[in-house]
């Protein structure tokens, strides 16, 4: 090609697939300045303008604005700088519009109502530094205290909740319910009494007293229940528990009646939280964290087949 042809708006138009209105706007606009005019007045290009103009062309469809392309063109900028950011700029893009589809499937999913809409969207539209703030508030608030168990506030922050860019509907789900529950004080106050007694390591006094062989067959068959996907209120597990009932009544020399069993219940109950409990199984999900079989807890079951009669 020679260097020295000259291109009219029209041949432009041609070659790079603008239309004349557009070029016509970029050289108003001073990004792609005319080489020369013909004689009548017509505008005119050389290679350099072309090849500017396809740059242009490039630049744009992959979305820069055209004060930042004017920079490039005037060489204030290079290109490998301009694309990082704007590289930058699409990958925080994507994590909204990732998160919002999220959102979208959980309310197509559940038929969520409009202020169940705008809670889940607020919530997940919080930045990584703001979701990092709200947990950091949380465990403050929960144990900011001078007598604080440092073991304590470790456990807490070492499984800190962390929304991933592209969550699961699930994961979505869960992270409203964990934001909502870490701002009320009762669960403050039921985790601060929790995570004490489970970092002392101190064992329940039931457990002490029914001795290590009951207390592992009692995990086992709880266990096994709960993978078994049998409800602590259905007759199936009513079976489950009535053995288990006996069995501790035997070796604690009590009458396996109701009492008996609203005792073992607040014996359990010392220790287990359910708020507390259902935390935790929050943090797993929102962070995609694998289920641990041998870290289930199965007090909560234990605890509301005991319960059953009493709450029929």
């Amino acid at each position: 090609m020679d260097v020295t042809t000259l291109y009219s708006i029209g041949e432009l138009s041609r070659r790079t697939g603008l239309s004349v209105r557009t070029i016509r706007f970029y050289s108003d606009s001073g990004v792609v300045a005319p080489t020369t005019r013909s004689p009548a007045g017509y505008r005119l290009y050389d290679l350099d303008a072309l090849l500017r103009l396809e740059l242009l062309r490039t630049l744009r469809e992959l979305g820069m604005d055209l004060a930042t392309i004017q920079r490039v063109l005037d060489r204030e900028l290079s290109v490998a700088e301009v694309a990082a950011a704007h590289a930058d700029a699409i990958d925080v893009r994507i994590r909204v519009l990732q998160r919002r589809r999220s959102v979208l499937r959980v309310v197509a999913g559940r038929g969520a109502s409009p202020e169940e809409t705008t809670l889940m969207h607020r919530l997940t539209q919080l930045s990584g530094e703001e979701r990092r703030r709200l947990i950091d508030d949380f465990v403050e608030g929960t144990f900011g205290t001078v007598d604080a168990n440092p073991t304590v506030v470790a456990m807490v922050r070492a499984a800190t909740p962390d929304l991933p860019d592209d969550p699961t509907s699930e994961q979505v789900t869960a992270w409203v319910e964990l934001a909502e529950l870490v701002g009320e004080e009762d669960f403050r106050a039921r985790m601060r009494r929790t995570a004490v007694r489970q970092a002392a390591g101190r064992p329940l006094g039931i457990e002490c007293d029914a001795g290590e062989e009951l207390m592992e067959f009692t995990r086992q068959k709880v266990a096994e229940a709960m993978e078994s996907g049998i409800d602590p209120l259905s007759d199936r597990g009513a079976s489950v528990i009535d053995d288990l009932v006996h069995r501790f009544a035997e070796v604690l020399a009590r009458t396996p009646d109701t009492d008996f069993r609203e005792w073992m219940a607040q014996q359990f109950e010392e220790a287990h939280d359910p708020q507390v409990d259902r935390y935790w199984r929050l943090v797993w999900i929102v962070n995609g964290w694998q289920v641990v079989p041998n870290l289930i807890p199965v007090y909560p079951w234990l605890i509301q087949a005991l319960r059953k009669d009493r709450d029929a």
